[in-house]
């Protein structure tokens, strides 16, 4: 049950029937909204439909709060309506009976599993095939504490988007084409021979992390001394394929470790074949040609220094900026190799091909150059039909008590992200990752996220499911032959829940629907972490309260009745707290020690 879906139906009733009165004309009833009130003492709802639609309504109405007049008399008259009335200009609050909120009680406690979902088939509501790309780092070494980030993000976006109803795929792209893994290749190349008994100096410019060791180990193993007799062209590929082959099983053990899985690996290489034929990169490239896209030109010079690297001369360009971006683009490089921009290209023109509604690319804060031009592409690759969102995760910035912590055993220059969560756990790093907005700076703090305090965001959300479940087993201890299933406790006396703390609990639960809601068609997974905040902050403030005054305490052993409608209450919590964790990837503990 969502009571913003349910209230939304009701006003775009009284519209359509303002409408079929002739006092309205038709209206797009997708426009307006039903959220809950910024200052809650306004009440449980508010809308903006009737400032919304002042200028269509003029003709009737002088101004928006005339519209909204009629339309809170008739809210008024509707089924669990306590008060509607004007604020403002023309917004309209609403104040809802309580028993709207235990029919919101037995609709979570009747269909746990579900609750929060968003209807299939409803106006506005999300559907199609969307394509999560995320993490996406290069295969020459192990992931550090920033790939972390975007890791969860993508993955919470990913299982946020499929409970609302999308069809999701995980992909990650294998950055294997270019000169870094040259570099990697070279790099085991050196640690094949340490393993042969050389002794050996990492020379500058190659990967000196300790990884690769068993990289040269395996090479020793498969080839013998068999590659120290080839020249650089005949071993580079070989070494190459083995080590890539190598990072990505490491890679896929350290996303295992944050419960992260991808269903598409997509090899960048690939995109480069020209076994069979032109490239995909080349079969791109002339796909835009012939629909008039691409042209040979020259770019003007950027503005400001000139870098040093800037030609003035006949280029492949594509035009980016038909489509919003700032200048158009190169697709080839003066030795008639590709650009990384056409490999891209070819890359989300697989991704169309493959029949994705909506494209969905999780990048470091240091790709948002890149944004414009990436959008561009896919508009013209889809003739708009295909929508980007492209989703910038800012630097995490690894602290110790409020000092930096650089240094890693294991890589020598970065703190991989496996050793953060050897060390915190995975429900610290998941959690703490999406506690702040993907694009606001993180300041991370081993020692914090472990503490067990109020101020531990993770901890305070777990422990309140924890409590929870602790008020489940003072009630069956209270209460021997009570029925703490979810049927009987759906039936219990909802109508008892009077105070202010259990309506408040109440209404935190039923914004749980629209929180998901938001949260998925905006992108944003940390809403839902913020909401779990927010909802367990009152569950605990209720529960304080109980300490000094006993008769607001959940169990009451004289009161049986009483008992199992606010046990239903904190089952219905629990629920909410899971569900929420649950696509965050974090555990809800039913104990905590």
């Amino acid at each position: 049950m969502n009571i913003f879906d349910l209230f939304h139906a009701r006003i775009a009733s009284i519209l359509d029937g303002m409408t079929a009165a002739g006092r309205l004309p038709p209206l797009d009833l997708a426009r307006f909204v039903v959220e809950p009130p910024k200052d809650a003492a306004l009440g449980d709802l508010a809308c903006n439909a009737a400032m919304v639609f002042a200028k269509e309504a003029k003709a009737h109405f002088a101004n928006p709060r005339m519209l909204a007049t009629e339309i809170c008399y008739a809210l008024a008259q509707s089924d669990g309506v306590a008060e509607a009335e004007v604020a403002g200009p023309g917004f309209i609050n609403i104040r809802l009976k309580p028993g709207i909120y235990a029919e919101v009680l037995r609709a979570v406690l009747g269909d746990p599993e579900n609750f929060g979902r968003v209807e299939k088939g409803r106006a506005g509501a999300l559907a199609g095939k969307v394509n999560v790309e995320y993490v996406s780092a290069n295969p020459t070494g192990p992931m550090h504490v920033g790939h972390g980030r975007g890791a969860v993000f993508g993955d919470a976006l990913a299982n946020l988007l499929a409970f609302s109803g999308c069809e999701v795929t995980r992909e990650y792209y294998i950055n294997d084409a270019g000169a870094q893994v040259d570099v990697l290749a070279r790099s085991a190349f050196m640690r094949y021979r340490e393993a042969l008994g050389e002794t050996i100096a990492i020379p500058e410019g190659l990967y000196p992390g300790d990884y690769l060791k068993p990289v040269g180990a395996a090479l020793a193993q498969t080839h013998g001394r068999a590659l120290l007799d080839r020249p650089e062209s005949e071993w580079l590929p070989i070494v190459k394929v083995e080590a890539i082959d190598a990072m990505m099983d490491m890679i896929r053990d350290d996303l295992a470790a944050l419960n992260i899985r991808h269903e598409v690996f997509f090899s960048e290489r690939t995109l480069h074949d020209r076994s069979h034929g032109p490239s995909k990169i080349d079969a791109s490239i002339e796909w835009l040609r012939e629909k008039g896209l691409v042209y040979e030109g020259r770019l003007p010079p950027p503005k400001g220094q000139l870098p040093d690297d800037w030609e003035d001369r006949e280029q492949t360009l594509f035009r980016s900026t038909d489509f919003g971006d700032d200048v158009d683009r190169a697709l080839k490089k003066s030795d008639g190799s590709p650009t990384y921009f056409a490999a891209d290209i070819a890359y989300h023109k697989d991704k169309i091909d493959r029949g994705f509604d909506t494209l969905v690319d999780v990048w470091g804060a240091d790709h948002g150059g890149y944004v414009k031009r990436m959008g561009a592409a896919v508009a013209a690759l889809s003739d708009r039909r295909a929508s980007l969102d492209v989703k910038l995760c800012q630097l995490v910035k690894l602290m110790r008590n409020g000092e930096p912590v650089k240094m890693s055993k294991r890589a020598g220059d970065f703190v991989t992200l496996r050793e953060v969560v050897d060390e915190v756990g995975v429900d610290a790093v998941r959690f703490m990752m999406l506690y702040r907005k993907n694009d606001a700076p993180l300041d991370f703090d081993l020692a914090k996220v472990i503490e067990q305090s109020k101020d531990n965001a993770v901890f305070y959300v777990q422990y309140a499911h924890a409590r929870g479940k602790s008020v489940l087993r003072q009630a069956l201890a209270a209460f021997p032959d009570i029925d703490l299933g979810r049927d009987a406790l759906a039936g219990a006396r909802l109508d008892l829940l009077t105070d202010e703390g259990e309506t408040l609990l109440s209404r935190m639960i039923a914004q749980y629907p629209r929180a998901i809601e938001a949260a998925a068609a905006a992108h944003e997974p940390h809403r839902v972490a913020f909401y779990l905040h927010e909802l367990s902050s009152v569950f605990h403030a209720h529960w304080n309260r109980g300490k000094d005054q006993p008769q607001l305490r959940f169990v009451n052993a004289a009161e049986r009745d009483l008992t199992s409608a606010r046990v239903a209450l904190v089952l219905s919590l629990t629920t909410v707290l899971a569900s929420g964790l649950k696509l965050l990837g974090v555990s809800a503990p039913d104990e905590m020690r």
